[in-house]
């Protein structure tokens, strides 16, 4: 299955990536390495997220307080949001 991210969560997890890279050398590429993988889990299992919001779900990120915020269509996973799980839990929800 493709997925895509809305222009904002990339920017999001692009930001998260240089933060993390400027904490420590590495860092970054390990935040991303995260993300990618649960993206493949996603887009594998895609109804195995707990839903939070009408057909959105969230699937948290290993080893980061990072969370994916996704919905599913037929042929594609929509990622709204690569986001801190200690940021306000509604921002997001412009994007739909």
């Amino acid at each position: 299955m493709n997925f895509a991210f809305h222009p904002k969560a990339e920017h999001e997890f692009y930001e998260a990536i240089a933060f993390y890279e400027e904490a420590r050398d590495s860092l970054g590429f390990d935040f991303a390495s995260e993300v990618y993988q649960s993206i493949s889990s996603i887009c594998n299992y895609p109804k195995a997220w707990p839903v939070v919001s009408d057909d959105i779900r969230r699937c948290l990120i290993n080893r980061f307080p990072y969370g994916i915020l996704y919905s599913e269509s037929e042929d594609e996973i929509f990622i709204y949001s690569v986001m801190h799980l200690r940021r306000d839990p509604d921002y997001w929800k412009g994007r739909i």
